[in-house]
């Protein structure tokens, strides 16, 4: 199967790259085709121009990275996102993902009769969502909302009609010991590697 990891951290030594390092690993030893997108590397603009929202509004992309991320996409049976919290969201990078790649025309349509939204990614059949941040769980769900639940789970992808959607949360990074860290990665490398 086709699985698509959309990555963003732009620190080579951050807890996400162990994380995308063991996703991949675990990927590879169930016999997954891996194709990794990552935004840092690649330069990736989060910023929509008035080109990108001409576009939006046409359905149709006009700046070839959007258009290369959609047709890598458009074959994926899984997608993955790895980034970390910040001040409670994501990057700026992967929200300017969501905004730009995964547009209407593309990832999602407005139902004919005129209410919701209808997914048009026909062989995506699951998405995870992993995260990272220094605040404890509870915090993050008492005082914050588990905004990322609400935005990426329910405002995105549930809105665009699509099922399937984990959010597996790591927190208290900082805090939390060598040993915890090593065992949420191996977890992480058997649950993909299980798929």
């Amino acid at each position: 199967m086709n699985v698509v990891i959309v990555f963003n951290h732009p620190h080579s030594g951050s807890y996400c790259n162990a994380i995308l390092d063991v996703v991949i690993k675990g990927l590879t030893r169930a016999k997954h085709f891996v194709d990794v997108i990552h935004l840092d590397k690649d330069g990736f603009n989060p910023a929509m121009s008035a080109a990108d929202l001409k576009a939006f509004v046409a359905h149709k992309a006009v700046d070839v990275q959007v258009i290369d991320y959609q047709k890598r996409i458009a074959n994926a049976y899984h997608l993955v996102f790895i980034f970390p919290i910040w001040w409670d969201i994501m990057p700026a990078s992967t929200k300017g993902f969501i905004d730009r790649v995964l547009s209407p025309g593309f990832a999602y349509d407005h139902h004919p009769r005129g209410f919701g939204l209808v997914p048009l990614l026909q062989n995506l059949k699951g998405i995870d969502v992993i995260t990272t941040m220094n605040k404890p769980r509870f915090l993050y769900a008492l005082f914050i909302g588990n905004l990322i639940k609400k935005v990426m789970v329910k405002s995105v992808f549930k809105t665009m009609g699509y099922k399937n959607i984990k959010w597996l949360s790591f927190t208290s990074v900082k805090s939390v010991n060598q040993h915890k860290r090593e065992k949420w990665l191996k977890q992480l490398e058997d649950r993909f590697g299980g798929h």
